[in-house]
């Protein structure tokens, strides 16, 4: 009979960690990233838990990855230790061998955090969409058209083929920046509805038209409170 590859010993502790994605980075895709977070834990000499099986891996979990080409100040991964170590020169030795555009923002003590798996404590986006020279009054015309609207359905290319769906549902806030930016609040639904659909669904009721190459970036996400339309820090202390 074969041997059996012998049982890893589950983490000691998990360290949750708060990193940015900015600049050239943004084109980066999530698999890029993953890699080149498994190849600095190494690099950073961090004491790893690794799974069980013929080919163990470091336990590393993400959770709500932005789309590639989006910039983002607000991306989540969890490293599972064999030993513990302090939270904060975790991310620093973390932060020190990741490329540069792949920042630590925070990193903390998943005992000490919020409770509930990084999937369930990432229930919703704010997200800013630079729109370019688009005039602002006509956006806040496209917005208020959107807002008004009970149902906008759109169409998106998925693994599973072309798929129609209300992208309206899920949008918890959309204004116009001072500035000129689209600022949207989304919920995190499935299927999941992007900004970019958002974009679409203006496009239909309105006629907006914004720059393909306008700029997502995604400020924050965490747990939504829609009666506040506001969204709380996943990685607050408990």
């Amino acid at each position: 009979m074969p041997q059996q590859p012998a049982q890893q010993a589950p983490p000691v502790q998990r360290i949750r960690i708060r990193y940015a994605k900015r600049g050239r980075l943004r084109f980066t895709s999530h698999r890029d990233v993953s890699r080149a977070i498994e190849r600095a834990v190494v690099r950073a000499g961090i004491p790893m838990a690794y799974s069980s099986g013929f080919h163990p891996h470091p336990r590393i979990s993400y959770a709500g990855a932005s789309p590639t080409g989006a910039a983002s100040e607000s991306e989540y991964v969890e490293l599972g230790l064999a030993e513990s170590r302090e939270p904060a020169a975790v991310g620093e030795a973390l932060d020190a061998v990741l490329p540069d555009g792949l920042d630590v923002v925070t990193a903390v003590d998943a005992a000490t955090s919020a409770t509930g798996s990084l999937s369930e404590l990432l229930t919703a986006s704010h997200w800013l969409v630079d729109l370019g020279d688009t005039p602002v009054a006509h956006a806040r015309e496209a917005v208020e058209a959107f807002l008004a609207t009970d149902a906008v359905t759109v169409e998106r290319m998925t693994k599973k083929g072309m798929r129609s769906f209300d992208c309206r549902a899920a949008v918890v806030r959309l204004a116009v920046t001072a500035d000129g930016d689209l600022d949207l609040l989304l919920e995190h639904t499935v299927p999941a509805v992007r900004p970019d659909d958002v974009l679409t669904g203006l496009r239909a009721v309105s006629g907006l038209e914004v720059p393909a190459t306008g700029l997502l970036t995604r400020v924050a996400q965490g747990v939504l409170d829609r009666a506040a339309e506001s969204i709380g820090d996943p990685l607050a202390t408990r």
